[in-house]
């Protein structure tokens, strides 16, 4: 009797897939609608998830989902590519019992994401584009440059304190390094051999990263000059407190401004909204909250501290508010009123324009 093969067609079916992903392997768990399936270790490569749903799952739909982590957008991209509808999921908003966060293993893990998606409780973060991921990074660093130039400077102060020695007066009360600062740090004449090598190579680093921090500003502005770009930067600027590096952050940061249906939604997605807590009768407003886009916040509030003092209007509203409240709490309040502007700017394509009485 001839023994008859059938073909798997799983046409109009719904595979879930949930990743735990690490720099060495994938844990994946697959579920079949709602059926728990397989959970399994995989190389981490999309492509050899792809070829295992196609084999044991063909004609298929496939959603698949990850937490946003180190690896950034690339796994989604390729998982998108080859027809999986994936999504990455910001870690917070995963459903998580105080015993998963005690107790956490991968596989655990990934069945969790498999089964909030599987109920549709997971959304997707925005990802950006490959060029604007590019071009992010970009202004991403100028700033860990900047950082970096700040800690090894106050390696040098640290390092002259230590060794008792004081910075002449001419210099003690400069925030920027001079050539005639630098030219007396080399001429320190030091007790040992080895403090005079650890004192020059801590000033060739500084020197070395401002070199770079020099040419990411060239490149910076240039990207800034470029179609995609120089309409957006010139309405961000006439903002008062906006400069070229905020305007470019603001830009590669929000990209498209129109997905963000309102004013809240912006500000949540930036970091400047409280904290609340509605139980019951009890409905009270805490601290700003920690969930954050900590590159746009810290720099929007720093804009703010700027605006004040070249936008009369917002001055007013400034000290209307120190009335009541803190300046720290104040300044957050403008911080909502400049972005409203971007928003403005941006979503009307019309420069900034600041009241005055004429």
């Amino acid at each position: 009797m001839e023994r008859t093969i059938k073909k798997l067609d799983f046409t109009g079916e719904n595979i879930y897939i949930g990743l735990d992903t690490h720099l060495k392997n994938w844990k994946s768990t697959i579920l079949v609608g709602n059926t728990f399936f397989k959970t399994f270790s995989q190389d981490p490569n999309a492509g050899v998830l792809s070829k295992y749903l196609n084999k044991n799952f063909p004609g298929a739909n496939y959603y698949s989902a990850y937490e946003a982590s180190f690896n950034g957008f690339k796994a989604h991209r390729e998982l998108t590519g080859l027809g999986i509808k994936n999504i990455v999921v910001n870690p917070a908003d995963i459903p998580t019992t105080d015993k998963e966060r005690k107790q956490k293993e991968d596989a655990r893990d990934s069945r969790k994401i498999a089964e909030q998606l599987a109920a549709s409780k997971l959304e997707g973060i925005y990802v950006p584009g490959i060029e604007l991921d590019g071009d992010r990074a970009m202004i991403r660093f100028r700033k860990t440059i900047t950082k970096e130039i700040a800690r090894n400077k106050c390696r040098v102060k640290s390092f002259l304190y230590y060794h008792g020695i004081t910075i002449p007066k001419q210099f003690a009360n400069k925030t920027q390094w001079s050539k005639g600062f630098t030219t007396w740090l080399k001429e320190l004449d030091l007790p040992t051999t080895s403090s005079k090598f650890t004192l020059d190579a801590i000033i060739e680093l500084v020197l070395f990263l401002r070199v770079q921090q020099y040419q990411t500003l060239k490149s910076t502005k240039a990207l800034s000059q470029e179609e995609k770009y120089k309409n957006n930067v010139a309405l961000l600027i006439s903002i008062p407190g906006i400069g070229l590096i905020t305007a470019m952050t603001l830009l590669t940061e929000i990209d498209d401004i129109s997905r963000f249906k309102n004013l809240d939604s912006l500000c949540s997605y930036i970091g400047l909204v409280p904290m609340t807590n509605s139980s019951g009768e009890l409905d009270s407003v805490g601290h700003i909250t920690k969930r954050q886009n900590k590159v746009l916040r810290s720099m929007i509030v720093e804009s703010s501290w700027v605006a004040i003092r070249n936008d009369p209007a917002l001055m007013l509203a400034y000290q209307k508010l120190i009335v009541r409240m803190k300046p720290t709490k104040a300044i957050i309040r403008i911080s909502k009123k400049m972005i409203n502007r971007i928003r403005y700017v941006l979503k009307n394509q019309i420069p900034y324009v600041k009241a005055v009485v004429e």
